[in-house]
């Protein structure tokens, strides 16, 4: 699978690599890493050079960062990581290894998928196998829920003044203002909120339900 290319739904992918995160990637959106455990680096360097995705997974239980578990009778055992079973597959479009030991990238997400079975190796890597899930179909916006997508042109457009210093994460092209999952995810990315209720919203099944939802928590903010 190439650098860009994404799989058919209903594709299976075995032993696909999981990066479990505090956060949740949706499909277009951008995420930044700064890679530095041993169980990682070695798999974002094969996952660049080879131009494959890995998977990333929101957190249920545990820390990011691989520790032990001072609780353990032994002391020699780990925290305890559990996470969601649908994930969205992380493309690699940048990368820089600044130091022997670290690596920065930025990804952009994928497909979504379900984990069918996981395992994880000595060194704390997790594998899964994987079925692709189905893109969501694309919804026009209804005229009632424009003013979400209007809202979001309009940081946006203030995101393309070089001037504007805004505390967004950027959005990137191609825009797609007039369809109800890519606004909704895009707002997803945008907005505070605990990770269980992203992981919700991402694992919804209509494209239409989830933007309803987002303008209902941007009504309750007054963000509108």
């Amino acid at each position: 699978m190439s650098r860009f290319e994404q799989p058919v739904a209903g594709t299976s992918i075995a032993e696909l690599p999981l990066f479990p995160l505090n956060t949740v990637l949706f499909p277009d959106g951008s995420l930044s890493l700064q890679i530095f455990e041993v169980r990682y680096l070695d798999l974002i360097g094969k996952c660049y050079k080879n131009g494959t995705p890995f998977g990333v997974v929101s957190l249920v239980e545990g820390r990011e960062v691989r520790s032990r578990d001072p609780a353990a009778p032994t002391g020699d055992a780990f925290v305890h990581e559990v996470f969601a079973d649908v994930g969205t597959l992380a493309h690699i479009t940048e990368f820089a290894a600044p130091q022997a030991g670290l690596m920065v990238i930025g990804c952009r997400g994928g497909a979504r998928f379900r984990i069918r079975k996981r395992s994880q190796l000595k060194h704390g890597l997790w594998l899964a196998d994987v079925d692709v899930l189905p893109a969501d179909v694309p919804t026009p916006i209804p005229v009632d829920l424009q003013p979400i997508a209007h809202a979001l042109g309009r940081l946006i457009e203030q995101q393309q003044d070089s001037s504007a210093m805004l505390e967004f994460p950027p959005i990137a092209q191609p825009y797609q203002l007039d369809d109800c999952a890519w606004v909704a995810h895009r707002w997803c990315d945008l907005l505070t909120m605990p990770a269980h209720i992203k992981q919700s919203l991402l694992q919804l099944e209509s494209p239409l339900l989830r933007l309803e939802l987002i303008g209902d928590l941007l009504t309750q903010r007054g963000a509108q």
